[in-house]
């Protein structure tokens, strides 16, 4: 039998996802991240970028920004900004895109949000071919 954990996807308005899974892909500001069975207890946050979900069925999310954990084969996810990548549409896509550029045009913006509406950007225009 494979080597699956548990995993939590939550946003304020509910519960994404409870499941069974063998592995998901993160993006994390120290770089993107592999959580297997078993892996070390991690508490980290996340950039903008997609979370790629192994398990009976794949899964892809686009998150602008959350947090993580993982201690005792246990995944939780926490994010405000968690979209299924099939409910995207290009319009959708392309609006969040517009929005990022508008706020990244804007004078006086610190290196962090700089970084943040950059990141969020490159993701988006790689969803939006």
């Amino acid at each position: 039998m494979d080597e699956v954990f548990d995993i939590q996807i939550i946003s304020p308005e509910k519960n994404l996802l409870s499941d069974k899974i063998n592995s998901a892909t993160l993006p994390g500001f120290e770089g993107e991240m592999t959580l297997l069975f078993n892996h070390i207890p991690i508490i980290t946050f996340l950039r903008p970028g997609i979370i790629k979900i192994q398990g009976k069925k794949d899964l892809k999310y686009f998150v602008e920004e959350g947090t993580v954990e993982f201690s005792n084969n246990n995944l939780t996810i926490l994010s405000s900004t968690v979209l299924e990548l099939t409910s995207l549409t290009k319009e959708k896509i392309s609006k969040m895109i517009e929005e990022s550029q508008s706020k990244l045009s804007q004078e006086n913006l610190d290196d962090k949000l700089r970084y943040i509406f950059s990141t969020k950007i490159d993701c988006l225009s790689k969803i939006n071919l």
